[in-house]
C-alpha cells in the first residue's frame, strides 16, 4: 500500500485532496500546492494520519485557519492536516469551557458570552482557531491565552497524547512548550469568570472598531508580521525607517499600520523579500533585528 492509499483508508476519499492550493487556506492568500491535504472529521483520525506519515516518512504540518502562516509559492511537498469546523466541539461546565482545536476564536467567545462568561473578549477579533492560539499564546489588547488556559491536550509525533496543566505550558510572548516539543494541540480547557453580557458586548465592539480603525483588515495579511521587540514596537521602528507604503511587487508595508505586510496581488516570494528588506533597514537604523511572528512553510 502506498501513502495515498493508506491515508484514504483512514477516513475515506472525501477527506483527502491532492495538490490543494494553499492560497485557498491562508489569510495571506498566497501559497502553492500541498501534495496531500487532509481534513479530519474525528480527533482520533489525527493520530492515524500522523502515524501513517511517520511510517512513510512524509513531512506534515497542522494548520487551523491559516491566519499566521506564509506558504511558499512552490507549495509543500508533504501532508497538510487542517483542523477545521469538524473539530470544533465546545462544552461549558460552570465557569469552565472545553473546546476542540478547530474551534474559531470568534465562535468560542460567542459561546462564552451566551453563558455570561468573561475573559475571552481580547480574542473575539483574532482570525484564528483555538489550537493555533494556544500554540502561539495568541494575544491582543492586553489579553493572552495564558490568562485563561488551565489544561491543553496534545499529541506527539509518535501518536502519544499528553495533558498539560496551567503551570506546565511554558506560555510566554508568542511562545509555548508546544512549539518547543512540536506537538499538535487537540483540545483546551479555559477558566473564565461571570460577566455582564452587555458590558462584554460593548467591550468587544470597542475592540473590533479599534482593530478596524488601526489595522489593514481590508487586505490579505497574516496579522502582525513581526514580534514586538523588548521595550519597543515593531510598527514604530518600521515607520521610523520611512517604510510605510514600501512595496515589492504586490507585497506592501501597510500605510495604515507599519507592523503589517499586506498582499495586494503579490507572491510569497514578494512577501519574504519585503520581510527581509524591512529587517535589514530596521537593523541598520536601530540595531534591532526584528523577528517574524508569522510561520513560513515550504522552500522557495
Amino acid at each position: 500500500m502506498d501513502f495515498l492509499s493508506a491515508i484514504k483508508s483512514i477516513a475515506g476519499e472525501e477527506c483527502i485532496f491532492c495538490n490543494e492550493m494553499m492560497s485557498d487556506h491562508t489569510t495571506f492568500k498566497v501559497g502553492g500546492p500541498a501534495k496531500y491535504f487532509v481534513v479530519p472529521y474525528r480527533a482520533e483520525d489525527i493520530k492515524k494520519y500522523i502515524l501513517a506519515a511517520e511510517e512513510y516518512k512524509i513531512p506534515y504540518y497542522v494548520i487551523g485557519n491559516g491566519s499566521n502562516l506564509l506558504v511558499s509559492d512552490k507549495g509543500y511537498d508533504g501532508m497538510i492536516i487542517m483542523l477545521g469546523r469538524d473539530l470544533g466541539n465546545i462544552t461549558v461546565n460552570g465557569d469552565m469551557i472545553t473546546a476542540e482545536a478547530g474551534t474559531s476564536l470568534a465562535r468560542l467567545f460567542n459561546t462564552a458570552r451566551r453563558h455570561s462568561l468573561s475573559g475571552l473578549e481580547f480574542a473575539a477579533g483574532i482570525p484564528g482557531t483555538l489550537g493555533g492560539a494556544c500554540y502561539m499564546n495568541a494575544g491582543a489588547y492586553g489579553g493572552e491565552m495564558k490568562d485563561v488556559l488551565t489544561k491543553v491536550v496534545t499529541i506527539d509525533r509518535q501518536g502519544n497524547t499528553h495533558e498539560y496543566k496551567q503551570g506546565e505550558m511554558e506560555l510566554s510572548y508568542r511562545n509555548s512548550i508546544f512549539i518547543r516539543k512540536q506537538e499538535i494541540i487537540l483540545s483546551a480547557e479555559m477558566k473564565l469568570c461571570k460577566g455582564d453580557v452587555e458590558k462584554m458586548t460593548h467591550k468587544v465592539n470597542e475592540l473590533l472598531e479599534k482593530r478596524k480603525e488601526k489595522q489593514p483588515l481590508e487586505y490579505p495579511s497574516a496579522g502582525s508580521t513581526f514580534k514586538r521587540p523588548e521595550g519597543d514596537f515593531a510598527g514604530r521602528l518600521i515607520e521610523e525607517c520611512g517604510l510605510k507604503g514600501k512595496g515589492i511587487n504586490g507585497a506592501e508595508v501597510s500605510e495604515k499600520h507599519a507592523g503589517f505586510i499586506v498582499n495586494l496581488g503579490g507572491s510569497a516570494a514578494d512577501i519574504l523579500a519585503l520581510i527581509a528588506l524591512v529587517q535589514d533597514k530596521v537593523y541598520a537604523k536601530s540595531g534591532i533585528r526584528l523577528e517574524p511572528e508569522i510561520l513560513v512553510l515550504g522552500e522557495e
